[in-house]
Parts: structure tokens; sequence; C-alpha cells
């Protein structure tokens, strides 16, 4: 394996790693759906908060499957 291969291979998975972190952290849901509702509202999505609910509950589901 290559050095480029290497350091490619963990900047990958140190992106990976933070964005589960940040999913799975111990905070107050409330924190978690505003910061989530925060970031869709930087890319242009306006989300209610029982649209944000359900998907905080659809990736909570996945990551414990």
């Amino acid at each position: 394996m290559s050095n480029i291969t290497a350091i490619s291979a963990f900047l990958g998975g140190a992106i990976v790693g933070a964005a589960v972190a940040l999913l799975v952290a111990p905070e107050k849901g409330s924190d978690t759906r505003k910061r989530i509702q925060d970031l869709l509202r930087k890319k242009g999505i306006i989300a209610t908060d029982s649209e944000i609910d359900a998907l905080v509950e659809q990736l909570t589901t996945e990551i414990d499957d």
C-alpha cells in the first residue's frame, strides 16, 4: 500500500468516525434536533419539527441495526 493510499484511507476513516460520533454523542435530543435543523437550513432545506423528529428516528434506527 502506498503512503498516499494509506493517508487517504486514514483521513476517510477519520471523517466517517467524526460524523458517526456527532450523531451518537450523548447530547440532549432537543439539541441534536436543533443542530440538524440548522444544518438543513444552511443548505436551503426548511423542515418542520415533526419532520426533524422523523429524520432523527430513522437515523437512530439505522445506526442501531
